[in-house]
């Protein structure tokens, strides 16, 4: 597909802005996704990447659901999701803690959620990820900061699933700089060779082969405390209230380039200030997000101000 083709006759309706690249639509995601707008987008998305409204006690503005209602409305876009990826295809989710309400203990409704979602698609578990702000404000409050009985909550999950078990992805597209100690080790060739505790046996070149980088964890440290770039400078300027649950565009691109190639499709049906569709943008993939609240829609813009077409 050229990069123009992006543009589906089915979805003019729902469109709000595009670039060359991508379409940003205003809708309910489920309405979307699964009415005549969609057919051409049936096994054509690389990448579904997404972070939904999450699990909270209280309502917030960006229209988080509770209880039972979040899991039946979180399941049923399972099916919804198979059908739209290709065959080797990934889907990204993160999913945030949740807490009972006025308890100062858990609620399992997430990890349901999840599992039902895995087996109503009947999606492979490929790999979990931890998303870890190390910026991230102390809460919940009551337990942590005044009845100091539980420790700051700083971290959500990313779940990896896909329909093959084997999707697309490449590990060698988002290598990490080395480390100073072993950029000295592959200088000089010295290191203790071996027998470990572990039992594992280290021989004289297990190490010595540069390999451009160093190959990241599933724990992904970064902290979220941006008070100043494009997206906050057009908020500020024209009086928008910026989304209160931004992801971390680095978040977005570590899954995006590991899991497809440019000109590829990624889909983010929950979109928010849409950092997906910024990050695919700059990655040279083809994007399709999709948002509810049309005030979120219209500070996006502020990502995409030499973009828009």
């Amino acid at each position: 597909m050229r990069r123009v083709d992006i543009y589906f006759d089915n979805m003019k309706e729902n469109v709000s802005y595009k670039t060359t690249r991508g379409l940003m639509l205003h809708g309910e995601a489920g309405e979307i996704l699964t009415g005549n707008a969609s057919k051409d987008l049936l096994g054509k998305v690389q990448l579904i990447f997404t972070s939904p409204p999450f699990l909270l006690n209280t309502k917030k503005r960006y229209g988080n659901l509770q209880g039972e209602e979040y899991l039946e409305w979180f399941t049923s876009f399972a099916s919804v999701f198979k059908k739209l990826l290709k065959k080797n295809g990934s889907i990204v989710i993160e999913l945030g803690n949740a807490w009972e309400p006025r308890k100062p203990i858990m609620s399992p409704l997430v990890t349901k959620a999840l599992l039902k979602f895995l087996e109503a698609g009947e999606f492979n578990l490929c790999q979990q990820f931890i998303y870890y702000n190390t910026a991230r404000v102390p809460g919940p409050a009551q337990w942590v900061n005044i009845e100091r009985i539980r420790v700051k909550d700083s971290f959500t999950h990313i779940w990896w699933m896909s329909k093959s078990e084997r999707p697309k992805a490449d590990n060698r597209r988002i290598l990490k700089e080395y480390s100073a100690s072993m950029k000295r080790l592959l200088r000089t060739g010295k290191y203790n060779a071996g027998n470990r505790p572990s039992q594992h046996q280290m021989g004289t070149t297990s190490f010595l082969r540069d390999n451009k980088g160093a190959i990241p964890s599933n724990v992904l440290s970064i902290p979220n405390t941006k008070s100043s770039d494009d997206y906050l400078n057009y908020c500020r300027e024209n009086k928008y209230k910026p989304h209160p649950a931004r992801m971390p565009i680095q978040v977005a691109e570590f899954f995006i380039k590991f899991l497809t190639t440019p000109k590829e499709l990624v889909l983010d049906p929950f979109a928010g200030s849409n950092t997906t569709g910024l990050a695919a943008e700059k990655l040279k993939r083809r994007w399709i997000s999709i948002e509810l609240n049309p005030s979120y829609i219209e500070s996006s813009k502020g990502r995409f101000q030499d973009l828009i077409v």
